[in-house]
């Protein structure tokens, strides 16, 4: 697949510190195909605009696009990043996060061995996912609509997809600020063929928790208030039917007392911690 072009979409909003960490982890990739990476500039107050624009220019060799916008959220970003792209196979990556080298490898290896395939996710952070509900994983799975709302295994900077699903099903719904990666790989995996790659290739945040940390997974109630939009979204696709849907409704508010409750002992140990060390 080294004939293959691949665009890697990166949102940025007042990254200067991690940017290029993040842009030098797709230029050390394995993989040595045609890959181009669009840096879209969401507003940023910081210099982070400064910092990209030194970089394309102390660095010929790269392809790198630049684009910036006034500030309109991260799914506006990604939109406009992939709008403006031209690979075959479209990636997504956050400012802040780095992929392992062997990533593009091993997905596109993967993409050219099982050519059904359209929409490639896999792990991150070192984690392995050992079931969604009450189905075992193996390395590579076929992951269903209704399966992600049992456990989301996909998480953004580990995607890859294919250029056509665009003509079906769009772009990332800028009205939905939090759980929008949700909104969109639910729509994503109910029509097309999506797949884990249960290996850990990513690292997001610096290795940082899931949620509760910074960043928008660290409004609790906001990721919430977007799950359960999302738990919507597959009712009116019929994806689940009612009492699914009904199901579904008190798992999520049952998994976000759980998260609340492992957010407030974390803290609490991080400040005992604090004090005795203060002692």
């Amino acid at each position: 697949m080294n004939q293959t072009k691949v665009s890697v979409v990166i949102p940025m909003y007042n990254c200067a510190e991690t940017i290029l960490q993040a842009i030098d982890s797709v230029y050390e990739q394995t993989w040595t195909g045609d890959i181009e990476i669009i840096v879209v500039n969401d507003g940023s107050t910081d210099n982070s605009r400064a910092v990209v624009e030194s970089y394309i220019k102390f660095n010929k060799r790269v392809n790198i696009v630049l684009i910036n916008q006034a500030n309109a959220g991260v799914s506006s970003a990604r939109n406009k990043g992939i709008k403006s792209s031209i690979g075959e196979w479209i990636c997504l990556l956050d400012a802040d996060d780095v992929w392992l080298p062997n990533k593009l490898d091993r997905q596109l290896h993967i993409l050219e061995a099982h050519p059904e395939i359209d929409f490639l996710g896999t792990a991150r952070n070192g984690e392995i996912f050992d079931r969604i509900g009450v189905r075992i994983l193996d390395t590579l799975n076929k992951i269903s609509a209704k399966e992600l709302l049992f456990r989301f295994v996909f998480v953004t900077p580990t995607v890859i997809f294919r250029r056509s699903i665009l003509s079906d099903i769009g772009y990332f719904d800028e009205t939905q600020k939090y759980a929008e990666e949700g909104n969109y790989f639910i729509r994503i995996t109910h029509h097309y063929t999506s797949y884990l790659l249960n290996e850990s290739l990513v690292i997001t945040g610096g290795g940082k928790n899931h949620f509760g940390d910074s960043g928008l997974s660290s409004n609790l109630w906001g990721m919430e208030k977007g799950e359960l939009k999302n738990i919507r979204l597959a009712y009116r696709m019929k994806i689940i039917h009612f009492t699914e849907y009904l199901f579904f409704n008190l798992f999520s508010i049952l998994k976000y007392i759980r998260r609340v409750y492992i957010v407030k002992v974390r803290t609490w140990k991080r400040n005992f911690s604090f004090f005795n060390f203060q002692r």
